[in-house]
């Protein structure tokens, strides 16, 4: 169900994914509000589920992770849940899709190095129920935006 946002939701939000600290007093100051407004908005956010969580994002290339990995895997007939299910058990993979197209499911994954990649190519993408599989290795990230913005009514109009 997609939920109605109004451009105060909007920039509400947009304020969150720039910092999830802030305090709602600081966010009723930036968006012209009371207190009490952002306090339901917030509230009434989570209950519909458009604010799902709050965590800390991390530059995976400082802790570790400096290799990003997209794979396309071509899966049995049957068998795509569990293996999905058991790629994404991999604490590498960071997501896993259901696609259109020649592959089955794309996943993304971040691998420490080549040995990793090694390894991560032989366990993961080689499980029964892998029919085939192609790892691309990113070179160079031009962007990546895993907290979407929400979109502002004067953009969406203009689409």
């Amino acid at each position: 169900m997609t939920v109605d946002l109004d451009e105060t939701d909007r920039r509400l939000l947009s304020l969150l994914n720039d910092d999830a600290r802030q305090s709602q007093r600081q966010l009723a100051r930036q968006l012209g509000v009371a207190q009490g407004t952002v306090t339901n908005r917030i509230k009434r956010l989570e209950e519909c589920g458009v604010i799902s969580g709050y965590s800390a994002v991390l530059n995976p290339e400082k802790i570790g992770w400096t290799m990003t990995i997209m794979a396309g895997l071509r899966i049995v007939k049957g068998s795509m849940i569990d293996v999905q299910q058991k790629i994404a058990a991999d604490p590498r993979v960071f997501a896993v899709y259901d696609v259109t197209g020649d592959w089955d499911s794309m996943v993304l994954a971040r691998v420490k190095d080549r040995e990793d990649l090694d390894n991560l190519t032989k366990t993961v993408f080689t499980l029964e129920g892998v029919a085939r599989s192609f790892t691309h290795v990113v070179l160079n990230t031009v962007k990546e935006d895993s907290l979407p913005q929400p979109v502002h009514t004067d953009e969406s109009s203009s689409n």
